[in-house]
């Protein structure tokens, strides 16, 4: 076996993409997606989200194309499918990957955390705050699918949680 004190998959210097490096350098906060696909509930990590106040409140998020919940939410369960959308907090940092595929998460992710179920797909039960959300669009944009759903009902956890946030590459604990 070899140590190596680089990351050994990471393309040399002039070969990175430049967007994806000043992406990187956006400090983001990070959500778990969730929702029911039939009688299974699936979920994934989002941190490109935004949330837009407003006589109609209106969540918008930039998903994988290729995950079970971006499928669930765009082949939908009827004319309108329903998400939930989970902060998560520093206590939170093994999920992210887990839910991401990145991380073993023996028997599912969902069975890393409590959750409560919601007529939106599950919630992590000690999430500093969740929205329940109705799908109004989505479409493809760059090699992601961009969504925007109607925001319908807001869930607040303890203020005093601190955040998981997301930047090069990294977790880090955002004070609250």
């Amino acid at each position: 076996m070899t140590i190596h004190s680089e990351h050994p998959f990471l393309p040399p210097e002039g070969d990175r993409s430049p967007l994806r490096r000043f992406r990187g350098r956006v400090v983001a906060p990070v959500s778990l997606w969730t929702t029911y696909a039939g009688e299974r509930r699936v979920g994934w990590t989002v941190s490109s989200l935004l949330v837009a106040d407003g006589p109609e409140p209106t969540l918008i998020g930039v998903l994988d194309p290729d995950a079970d919940l971006t499928e669930a939410l765009v082949a939908g369960g009827g004319p309108s499918p329903r998400l939930a959308v989970s902060l998560l907090g520093w206590q939170h940092r093994n999920l992210p990957d887990a839910f991401a595929g990145l991380a073993p998460a023996p028997g599912g992710p969902f069975r890393l955390t409590d959750w409560r179920e919601t007529s939106y797909g599950p919630v992590v039960a000690d999430a500093p705050g969740w929205l329940g959300a109705t799908v109004l669009d989505t479409r493809t944009v760059g090699w992601s699918t961009l969504l925007t759903a109607r925001i319908d009902e807001v869930g607040l956890g303890p203020a005093e949680t601190d955040l998981l946030g997301h930047v090069h590459g990294r977790y880090l604990p955002i004070p609250f």
